[in-house]
């Protein structure tokens, strides 16, 4: 099965992301393919270089940026809440790219299933 995922809620400040990944990585696991996973809201806070949690905590950019290139799954950050708060292409972790809310559409349209983590 394709699924996309839509990510909406940052990294340290909701459960979201975790459940996210660990839904992703699980499918994975299970033989599915996770195409593309859209990062939106505050989600885009998942994508930034400049996010250094201490060492004892888990690193959920690296995690994302390190599933994605494992796995071939497009990373895609929406331009305008990535601008708003902020983040250019210069502040991307590897892995990640910025891009329209097109992006989010075609997952919608091409994936089997749409999963959508945090509000």
């Amino acid at each position: 099965m394709d699924i996309g995922i839509l990510i909406n809620e940052g990294p340290y400040t909701h459960q979201a992301s975790d459940s996210a990944y660990l839904f992703a990585r699980a499918a994975i696991e299970k033989g599915h393919k996770v195409s593309r996973v859209f990062f939106y809201h505050d989600g885009v806070n998942n994508s930034t270089r400049l996010t250094e949690p201490p060492q004892d905590d888990r690193n959920i950019v690296n995690r994302w940026a390190k599933l994605g290139q494992e796995n071939n799954i497009d990373l895609v950050v929406c331009v305008a809440a990535a601008l708003r708060r902020g983040i250019q292409d210069e502040n991307l972790a590897p892995g990640f790219r910025i891009s329209g809310l097109g992006q989010l559409i075609e997952a919608g349209i091409q994936a089997e299933r749409m999963v959508t983590f945090g509000d």
